[in-house]
């Protein structure tokens, strides 16, 4: 079986350009499209390894890292974002 990634980024061009580029590479792909939906597929799919936007509305990245830390605290969590600070880049989750 595949190993799955969960995509979790408000901006559909990004999960789109994502999922051809992890597709190709032979990954499942997972979509959702804010930090509450991304919750809960990872509870009900338990990814591989999870790619989670910082900026979203309603719940932002970093409140839904705190979640995902505590619901599957051995997955891996990359975080990504088109729109960073340094400040937040280093920020202790």
């Amino acid at each position: 079986m595949n190993e799955t990634i969960l995509v979790i980024d408000d901006e559909k061009d990004i999960r789109t350009a994502l999922a051809g580029i992890l597709e190709d590479e032979g990954y499942q792909v997972l979509f959702a499209d804010n930090g509450i939906e991304g919750i809960e597929c990872a509870r009900l799919e338990l990814p591989d390894l999870i790619l989670l936007d910082i900026w979203m509305p309603g719940m932002d990245g970093l409140e839904a890292l705190g979640q995902l830390k505590k619901l599957l605290p051995g997955v891996t969590v990359i975080m990504i974002s088109g729109h960073g600070t340094i400040e937040t880049e280093v920020r202790d989750t």
